[in-house]
């Protein structure tokens, strides 16, 4: 029996059934009122998670498929929507579950990034599928590079949000 390495669609594709996952306790989570400080904290997981996901894609993933699909409205909406969810994640990471509309940022997000998923999953991987980029390369990088986001010790996060979200 052969195991298909993971490409680079794979490994993306994974990321967003993790963060679907995490969307879905944290509603649970504010359903049942559940203590601010497991809501926090699994809020800033979430945030991370995106944040490291779509650092990956913009720095290793949109520029060859952007050149390779030459789909520019596509890559452009996925850049806005990037933009977008990275405004709400700096909400929700400087404010605290008790202020009003937390909760309802953190869904919005869920909801931006459950939107942005869909075009990705039946627009643009298919594309980038059939466009002869090295996805097995291209998924050997981004695990190399997840990886190096995700070794920053505890102290240094916050710094990383920051810097990433400039």
């Amino acid at each position: 029996m052969t195991t298909r390495t993971e490409d680079a669609l794979d490994l993306l594709d994974a990321d967003h059934q993790a963060v679907h996952k995490l969307f879905q306790a944290y509603r649970a989570l504010a359903a049942n009122d559940a203590p601010e400080a497991r809501r926090k904290a699994l809020a800033e997981q979430i945030c991370m998670e995106l944040v490291i996901h779509a650092k990956l894609e913009e720095e290793l993933f949109y520029p060859p498929v952007r050149e390779a699909i030459r789909d520019d409205d596509l890559m452009d909406e996925a850049e806005v929507e990037h933009a977008s969810a990275k405004d709400l994640i700096v909400q929700i990471l400087s404010m605290d579950p008790h202020e009003e509309l937390y909760d309802a940022k953190v869904t919005v997000l869920g909801e931006y990034i459950d939107h942005h998923v869909r075009e990705e999953r039946e627009e643009m991987f298919p594309k980038a599928r059939r466009c002869g980029i090295d996805l097995l390369r291209l998924g050997e990088r981004l695990r190399e590079r997840k990886r190096e986001l995700q070794a920053v010790p505890e102290a240094l996060r916050e710094e990383l949000l920051v810097s990433l979200m400039a």
